[in-house]
């Protein structure tokens, strides 16, 4: 009988969670995201094509050079520009994949300036297995990356304050989402230890980072760099969120 109320009350849980992120989806805001989603896959699209096309355009020329020169090149030149054609193009379909789906690990080594759009990028890929509290506040997030990331390119990289962008937006921010997922999904929704649940403690993790990504944006935009690089509200996110979320799971 318990368990039975149990199962209940979580299907409730998801359907409300449903309704929500249905209202969510047809607000302003919401058609907003929908509509950014849908240019950056066609722009990734149309980056893809031209890579594939200028690689072909290049095999191409190769083969009419090497047939200019050395004499018709036969059934086995052909075959082998057809083989260098194929390789050529699973390599930039490989290596566009792998450059769209950069673990956070390696945010380290992207650009300053780049920064927002990986870490958004990697934020996207996630959304889906999130709660609907959480996707919301994702939406907030990949909104404020998306003003912060043009402020950056001036931004000399060894600057305190971009250590701070790099740490909070390359390092928090990530690890927030992944110490959430490493919690079993039987236990996300239960509140843990008299606490909050691990939904709730991910919701409000986010929302303290997009609060602070507003304040880096807004510090950014005066030129305020020295309360960018010592305001040290990072560690409440980290001790706050990401912790507590940790600690419920193990």
């Amino acid at each position: 009988m318990r368990k039975g109320n149990e199962l209940l009350a979580r299907a409730r849980g998801y359907a409300f969670d449903w309704a929500e992120e249905a209202v969510h989806r047809i607000s302003p805001e919401g058609r907003k995201l929908a509509r950014r989603r849908a240019e950056r896959r066609r722009a990734a699209f149309l980056r893809i094509a031209r890579r594939l096309i200028a690689a072909t355009a290049a095999i191409f020329v190769a083969v009419l050079a090497a047939g200019f020169v050395l004499g018709p090149i036969g059934l086995g030149g052909l075959m082998a520009a057809v083989l260098a054609m194929i390789i050529a193009w699973v390599a930039i379909v490989a290596w566009s994949v792998r450059d769209r789906d950069m673990p956070p690990e390696r945010f380290v080594q992207t650009d300053l300036a780049q920064l927002p759009q990986r870490t958004e990028s990697w934020l996207e890929a996630q959304r889906p297995a999130l709660p609907a509290p959480a996707q919301r506040q994702v939406d907030q997030i990949s909104l404020a990356l998306e003003q912060l990331g043009p402020q950056l390119a001036a931004l000399d990289p060894r600057e305190p304050a971009a250590i701070e962008v790099r740490r909070l937006v390359g390092e928090e921010l990530p690890e927030l989402v992944r110490g959430y997922q490493r919690v079993p999904e039987s236990l996300r929704r239960q509140p843990l230890n008299g606490g909050l649940s691990p939904d709730r403690q991910l919701a409000d993790g986010l929302e303290t980072i997009g609060e602070e990504i507003g304040r880096m944006n807004a510090q950014l935009a005066t030129g305020d760099l020295h309360a960018l690089a010592t305001q040290q509200r990072y560690l409440e996110l980290k001790y706050k969120g990401n912790d507590a979320i940790e600690g419920g799971g193990s």
